[in-house]
């Protein structure tokens, strides 16, 4: 897993993404992946990521991540990895 970070990084910095962005992107598909995992309970996924609930919901402000694809993902229960897709494209346009 170490390497295929590396190189995530390296196309990042290749890329011209600075730290605070990349970290950004990183942050908001974390959370979006627990998030799914744990059903959109946001509670159950503070705990997963070691936060409080509160801090959680404000990071969720802050990244200015949209929870409606989650949502409607977890309503709809789509075959496995297609949801965690459109979550992450939709949070690649927010972050864009």
């Amino acid at each position: 897993m170490k390497a295929q970070l590396e190189s995530l990084v390296l196309q990042m910095h290749r890329g011209g993404m600075r730290f605070e962005e990349a970290l950004r992107e990183f942050q908001g598909v974390f959370i979006l992946t627990v998030l799914r995992e744990q059903k959109g309970n946001q509670c159950r996924a503070a705990e997963k990521l070691g936060m409080h609930r509160n801090t959680l919901r404000r990071t969720i402000r802050t990244l200015q991540l949209d929870l409606q694809a989650l949502r409607e993902a977890v309503r709809r229960r789509p075959p496995r990895g297609q949801a965690l897709d459109a979550v992450t494209r939709r949070a690649k346009q927010v972050g864009a």
